[in-house]
C-alpha cells in the first residue's frame, strides 16, 4: 500500500489533534467538582408512616428486626396537650466519622462524595464501629455477621436515582442532593430554611443529615420511651 506525502501529513495532523485533545479532556474531567451528598429532613412534614423504613428494607434486603433507617415516634405532653413527635434516623454520613478509625481491618471508609460505606467481605463483625457511632445507626447483620448501615443508596444515586427512602416519602419530608450544586433542590431548601440543626452536634462529627424543626431536647440522648416500635430496642 502506497501512502503519498499529502495523505501522510493529513493523517499525521489528525493524530496530533487527537493526542492534544486527550490531556484537555483529562483536565476537564479533573476540574469537575466532587459532589458532597447530604440529606435534609423536614420534621414538619414527617407523619411517621414508616414508608421510608419499608422501602429501605426492600431496596437493600435488610434482614428481619434490623433497620437502616427508622422513624421513632414520641408522645410529648405540654400544657395539658399530648402531641406526637417524629424523629427519622439514619447514618449521618459524617465528615469526621468516628466509626472509621476504630475499624481494625479498614472495612469502613468514606467515599469522595461523603457516603460512609462498609466492605462486607473485609468486615470481621467485631462491632467496634457499632459502639463508636453516636447515632445508633449501625448494627451487626445477623445473616452476614458483618456491620450494616445506610449507604445513602449510593447504588441508586450513581444510576441517577434518589435514595429509596426519599423517593417513597409520602409527605416530601426528605430531600437528598449535592451540597456543592448551588441550584439543586437540596441547596435551595437549606438556604431557604430558617434554622438547620443536626443530631449530637457536641460530638464534632460534622454530620450530613440536617433537620428542620428539630427540638433541642431531641438533638441528643432522648430521655423518653418511643410510643411505637424502636429499632434500638428490637436489636437488644
Amino acid at each position: 500500500m502506497k501512502i503519498n506525502r499529502r495523505s501522510f501529513l493529513k493523517s499525521a495532523g489528525v493524530l496530533a489533534a487527537g493526542t492534544a485533545s486527550a490531556p484537555a479532556a483529562a483536565a476537564e474531567a479533573a476540574a469537575e467538582p466532587t459532589p458532597r451528598w447530604a440529606m435534609l429532613i423536614d420534621l414538619r412534614k414527617c407523619i411517621g408512616c414508616q414508608a421510608c423504613t419499608v422501602s429501605c428494607i426492600h431496596e437493600n434486603a435488610v434482614p428481619e428486626d434490623s433497620y437502616r433507617t427508622v422513624v421513632t415516634t414520641y408522645e410529648v405532653a405540654s400544657e395539658g396537650r399530648v402531641d406526637a413527635y417524629m424523629l427519622p434516623r439514619l447514618c449521618n454520613h459524617c465528615a469526621n466519622p468516628p466509626c472509621v478509625p476504630v475499624c481494625p481491618v479498614g472495612a469502613t471508609w468514606a467515599e469522595p462524595g461523603g457516603a460512609v460505606l462498609v466492605d462486607n467481605e473485609r468486615c470481621v463483625g467485631c462491632g467496634y464501629c457499632v459502639q463508636a457511632c453516636p447515632y445508633d445507626a449501625r448494627f451487626i447483620n445477623h445473616e452476614t455477621q458483618t456491620a450494616d448501615k445506610c449507604t445513602f443508596c449510593l447504588h441508586r444515586v450513581e444510576a441517577g436515582l434518589l435514595p429509596a427512602c426519599v423517593e417513597s416519602c409520602v409527605g416530601g419530608a426528605r430531600i437528598f442532593g449535592d451540597l456543592n450544586e448551588p441550584d439543586g433542590d437540596l441547596r435551595r431548601a437549606m438556604d431557604e430554611a430558617e434554622s438547620l440543626k443536626v443530631l449530637r452536634p457536641e460530638q464534632g462529627t460534622a454530620p450530613h443529615v440536617f433537620y428542620i424543626g428539630l427540638e433541642p431536647e431531641f438533638a441528643g440522648d432522648v430521655d423518653a420511651e418511643p410510643v411505637l416500635w424502636d429499632a434500638r430496642a428490637e436489636r437488644r
